[in-house]
Parts: C-alpha cells; structure tokens; sequence
C-alpha cells in the first residue's frame, strides 16, 4: 500500500462542517453495506440512499464505488489510529510493538471479514485516479507504524523497512481473505517482517 512519489498536488479546500458531516454519514453507509454482502453489496445508488444523499452529490464526493471504498478503509485505518494512541502496544521493543500492533489492526478487519474483503479488492483495483486516496491510507499506515515503533524522525533505512512491513500487511490481508493463510501464518509472517525495525535501527547496528 505504499506510493511512490508522485507530483504535488493542490490541496482540496478543507470541507464545510456541513460537508463533512455528509461525507461521514457516506463513509458509514458505506461500510454498513460492505460489512453485509462485500465488495458487490456496495452500490453508489445504494449508498446515496443510505446517507439520504443525492446520487449526483455522492459522486461529487466519490467518482467511483473504489474511490469510495479506499476511502472507507482510510476512516477505518483513522478510528483504530485513534483507538491505538489511547492504548498503545505494550511490548518493550520496537519490533514487537509494530507486530502487536499491525496484529491488532488485522483482528480489527478479521471481525468484518466482508467489509475487509471489500475494502482490499478496492485498493487493488485501484488505478491512477485514486492515486490520492491510495497515498492517504498508505500515509494513515505509515503513521500507525512510527507510533508503534516510537519514531518522529525515521531513517531512510527505517522508512525502507515500513515500507516493506506495509507491502507484507497487505499481501498477509489478501492471502488470509481468499482462504490461503490461517491467522497463525499471518502472525508469523508478520513477526518476522517487523525484525527489519530491528535490523535498521541505528543504535543496534553492530559496528564494523
């Protein structure tokens, strides 16, 4: 889920408190609808209705059911960021702190498997024309990671090593939501990823 560095874009003017109370009530239906019947539960005209909205108003918000749907995963990423800073990993190193916590994160989708299934299959349709949302939940992953780990001012190195903890979250999510991974694979597979937190810190570097 990480981007690549693309052009600056201009930012959106920030949203009226009107406007943004019409995007949630967008956002919650349409999670309500994913969390029921997946990927195919999720119509625009559906969801319009849902948030007793305009179907034009909706695709002024959201061009397309992906765009949607990232962002929807972008909301989720956002209240368990909230819910983590409010009771943080407790492990003492900094590896098992982004292990207990991307575990968490996984358990959190793993009570909404369809929801999670909807939201994933968006991402990976995703093209160019979502390239922003993309980018936010990769900056909203990104952000959950530092926090576990305890860094303000990563290394490139250590940015290098999140970026790859990111891609095998990512990859553990697909395997486990087409049925080829148990939760037992993915714990592990996440443990052994987060041992690169270890291997770019550069206080534990051995010395030459």
């Amino acid at each position: 889920m990480s981007a690549e560095a693309r052009p600056a874009v201009p930012a959106a003017p920030p949203l009226t408190e009107r406007q943004e109370a019409r995007r949630r009530r967008i956002l919650h239906a349409t999670a309500q609808l994913a969390s029921r019947g997946g990927f195919d539960a999720v119509q625009m005209r559906e969801v319009a209705e849902a948030a007793g909205v305009a179907l034009g108003t909706l695709y002024r918000y959201f061009p397309s059911k992906v765009h949607l749907l990232v962002a929807t995963m972008q909301d989720q990423l956002q209240h368990l960021h909230t819910t983590l800073r409010k009771r943080p990993p407790v492990a003492d190193g900094a590896a098992q702190r982004v292990a207990e916590t991307l575990m968490r994160a996984f358990r959190a989708l793993q009570r909404e498997p369809h929801l999670a299934d909807a939201m994933v299959r968006a991402l990976t349709f995703a093209d160019r024309s979502v390239s922003p949302e993309v980018d936010t939940v990769s900056r909203q992953t990104t952000a959950i990671i530092l926090d576990a780990m305890g860094l303000e001012n990563p290394t490139p190195e250590q940015l290098s090593a999140v970026r790859v903890i990111e891609h095998t979250w990512h990859s553990a999510l697909i395997t486990w939501l087409s049925g080829r991974a148990s939760i037992a694979q993915v714990k592990i597979d996440i443990e052994t990823v987060c041992r690169l937190i270890d291997l770019t810190d550069p206080e534990r570097r051995p010395t030459a």
